[in-house]
């Protein structure tokens, strides 16, 4: 939904809880499944006080039932209970969230210009040890929360699938795959080559999947991503879509739901999608 995007970018970007609420809600109607948003204080910064996440949690159930997948953040640290305290705490208050993000692996986080041919800033390491990665899987099995795998190589795919076969996350399990453009180079290329880079290499564990794509739009590449039974994460957290001009998130939603439907694909209730996430038992007569 929102990410660290600036309303600089597009005004629409949501900052306050009134305003992620509302645009969840409208996201929902367009027919979008599960909501995924950064807690953002008025100034645009992230925020992980719990009063910020509370008041989104408990709006956007109060109307809907879309799947709930707030971020566990970066902060000034990357201990992972810091990054899980305001999961923990709305678990405490019974509001606990359907899903969280889970990172495999470590990256750089750079821009760069290939007009100038230089960096844009100083970039930063994002840092997620498999051992920190163990402790949150864990924590969030306790409180009932589904990981959201995201892969932004094939390294991390590869990692995700080692938590696939130790357990480690329930199957089936949801997997991200991470494309980026418009200067981002943590991903893979937006392009089919580089989707293609994922799906060759996938696990070999039952799993739904979805794209997402950073600093460019994906709405090029939702073709291939439907042929291959893919599912679409899409947000103006990920581009501002100035192809649509200042569209709201809804409005991107309803794009992608119309390119799914000319497609063929049936779009996913928050009922379906749960049915799908649904952990499988097998059953030994």
């Amino acid at each position: 939904m929102n990410e660290v995007a600036r309303k600089d970018a597009n005004p629409n970007v949501p900052y306050t809880p009134e305003e992620i609420v509302a645009d969840a809600i409208a996201c929902h109607e367009a027919g979008a499944a599960i909501t995924h948003f950064h807690a953002r204080n008025p100034d645009g910064s992230e925020s992980n006080r719990i009063e910020d996440y509370r008041a989104v949690v408990s709006g956007i159930r109060s109307q809907c039932d879309a799947l709930i997948h707030p971020t566990l953040g970066q902060f000034d640290s990357v201990k992972p209970d810091q990054r899980l305290d305001h999961f923990r705490l709305l678990y405490e208050e019974g509001l606990a969230p359907d899903m969280a993000p889970l990172d495999t692996g470590s990256n750089n986080i750079d821009v760069f210009d290939p007009g100038t041919a230089q960096f844009v800033g100083e970039g930063s390491v994002y840092v997620n040890t498999a051992a920190n990665l163990r402790y949150m899987a864990g924590k969030l099995a306790e409180w009932g929360v589904r990981p959201q795998m995201c892969a932004w190589s094939v390294p991390n795919l590869r990692l995700a699938g080692a938590f696939l076969a130790a357990g480690l996350v329930p199957q089936p399990s949801f997997v991200t795959l991470v494309l980026s453009g418009g200067g981002a180079i943590v991903g893979h290329p937006a392009t089919p080559a580089g989707l293609r880079a994922y799906l060759d290499n996938m696990p070999d564990q039952k799993m739904e999947w979805s794209v997402l794509c950073g600093g460019a739009e994906i709405f090029p590449l939702v073709p291939e991503i439907l042929s291959a039974s893919g599912h679409i994460s899409v947000g103006l957290g990920d581009a501002p879509y100035t192809s649509m001009g200042e569209p709201a998130n809804s409005d991107i939603v309803r794009r992608i739901v119309e390119m799914a439907q000319e497609a063929g694909r049936e779009i996913a209730t928050p009922q379906e999608a749960r049915a799908m996430l649904a952990p499988q038992h097998e059953t030994v007569c």
